[in-house]
C-alpha cells in the first residue's frame, strides 16, 4: 500500500505565490494587538474619550477602593457621568474632595459636569469614583471591569488595571 501526500495548490500552481503574502486582515489583527498592549487605555462612548483609567490596589480585608481616569468631552453638546457600576463592588458612587472646617472631606455627587471640549481629571485627592463594598482582593496587576453611565442614556464599559498608589492623597483612607 502505497500513500501519497497532494498539495492543494502546489508551489508551481497558478495563485500560489499570493497565498503565501500575508493576508491584510491577518496584519491588521497582528497591529491592533500590538497597539492595544502599548498604548493606555482608551475607550469612546458618545463623543466623550476615556483615558488612563485605573484602579488603587488595597491590603486584603480593606472593603472600598477608588478608580481615577481622564474623561475628555470630544461631541458637541455638554454630558455629565451620572452612575458607574462593578462587579468588584456593592455599589461604586461618583465622589470628590472638598475642604470643610479647615479639613479635606470626601463627598459623593450627584454627577460629574462634562462640558464641551473640557477634559475632567478623575484624581487621588479630586473627583474619582468610589468603589464601595468590594467583592474581590485589588492587587497590582488585576482587572476590574467598570461600566459608566452618562446623561444621554449611552454607557461604556472599561477594563481597569489595578494599580498601586503611593503615599500621598491617593494613600488617604476612604470611608
Amino acid at each position: 500500500m502505497q500513500a501519497t501526500l497532494q498539495l492543494a495548490h502546489p508551489p508551481s500552481a497558478p495563485g500560489a505565490e499570493k497565498r503565501r503574502q500575508p493576508q491584510p486582515l491577518l496584519i491588521r489583527l497582528t497591529l491592533g494587538l500590538a497597539l492595544g498592549l502599548v498604548l493606555p487605555t482608551i475607550a469612546v462612548a458618545e463623543g466623550i474619550s476615556i483615558e488612563d483609567a485605573y484602579v488603587r490596589a488595597v491590603p486584603p480585608g480593606q472593603t472600598n477602593s477608588a478608580a481615577f481616569m481622564t474623561l475628555t468631552n470630544q461631541g458637541n453638546q455638554d454630558r455629565a457621568l451620572l452612575a458607574a457600576e462593578s462587579d468588584a463592588a456593592e455599589v461604586v458612587e461618583l465622589h470628590t474632595h472638598r475642604m470643610e472646617d479647615g479639613m479635606m472631606r470626601m463627598r459623593q455627587v450627584e454627577q460629574i459636569d462634562l462640558p464641551v471640549g473640557e477634559v475632567v481629571t478623575l484624581a487621588p485627592g479630586g473627583l474619582h469614583l468610589m468603589l464601595i463594598g468590594l467583592t474581590k482582593t485589588l492587587a497590582p496587576g488585576d482587572q476590574i471591569d467598570l461600566t459608566l453611565g452618562f446623561d444621554n442614556g449611552s454607557q461604556q464599559s472599561l477594563s481597569l488595571p489595578v494599580k498601586r498608589i503611593e503615599h500621598g492623597m491617593g494613600a488617604m483612607p476612604h470611608h
